[in-house]
This record gives C-alpha cells, structure tokens and sequence, in this order.
C-alpha cells in the first residue's frame, strides 16, 4: 500500500517541491517524512502544493543562471592526472568521480560535488578523456581529463586521445 506525499523540497530520482507523490510506506517513514522532505498529504498540506510551486519556480531560474555560469567555467577546462603506470602500461587503481572533483577544487579552483560528474565507470586508462558534467536543473557541461603517467610526465610527453 502506498502512501500519499506532499513533497517539500526536492529528492532526486522522485520528484520536486510541490509535487504529490506515491511512494511505499517504510521509504516514507523511514526516509523522507524524519528528514522533513515530505508531509503526509491532506486537506491542510494540500493548500500549501501551490506555495511550494511557485517557490521552486523561482529558486529554479536562480538555479539555471548559476548552473548555465558554471558550465561556461567548465567548459574550457583542461585538468591532468598522474597516475602509476607498469611497464605493460596498465594502471594501477584506476580515476574516480571522487578523484576528479578533488583535481577540479586543486587545479581549477571550481568546487563541484563528485554526484554531479557523470562518470559510467572509473577511468583505467591513460590518454585524453572527455568528461560530461551534470549541473542543476538539467544543464550538462563537459571538461578535459588528461591521464599522464608518472613516466610520461617526467619526459614531458602526453599520450595520444582515446
């Protein structure tokens, strides 16, 4: 049996603030009602979904113009990682999303939660990789990721693009 939700603020993979959703009855009491992302709804919280939508009308116009302003930032960005490489060129350990926020923050100086970057699986290979990034309200940017051996750096060069 599900249960009826008003939600307050945005859950990812769910819905947005305003929306009415249905969702089973341990995820809703276990999760989104103690955290205060949801209220149970009826008559009451009902009068309250048209509030919340133009709420989160406003705050996502606010949210697109600073999303559209960072991919402007990342757009251009070209990052480098070296990494450990053996003598057959395979890599020990591999580059994570966690990884490249942090060379993001050191390099770039642009602060960047490790869900935003869209990364299928970690990198494994060294060479040039394309990496897309999701930003809020649906606006998607991508960034350069150069993978360097430790080898390679020392004698300056660069591998050649996946």
């Amino acid at each position: 049996m599900a249960s009826k939700l008003l939600l307050i603020e945005d859950v990812e993979d769910l819905g947005r603030s305003g929306d009415l959703v249905n969702v089973k009855p341990g995820f809703a009491r276990n999760f989104l009602l103690p955290r205060g992302f949801a209220v149970v709804a009826d008559k009451n919280t009902l009068r309250m979904q048209a509030r919340l939508k133009e709420e989160r009308e406003k705050k996502a116009a606010i949210d697109r113009a600073e999303a559209e302003q960072s991919a402007e930032q990342l757009s251009g960005v070209v990052l480098s990682a070296v990494v450990k490489v053996d003598q057959d060129g395979h890599m020990y350990g591999s580059v994570t999303a966690h990884d490249i926020a942090d060379l993001l923050q050191s390099q770039a100086n642009i602060a960047l939660e490790k869900r935003c970057i869209a990364l299928k699986h970690p990198i494994k290979a060294v060479g040039v990789h394309k990496i897309n990034v999701k930003l809020k309200e649906g606006v998607v940017s991508s960034l350069t990721l150069k993978v360097i051996s430790e080898d390679d750096q020392t004698a300056g060069e660069v591998p050649a693009a996946e």
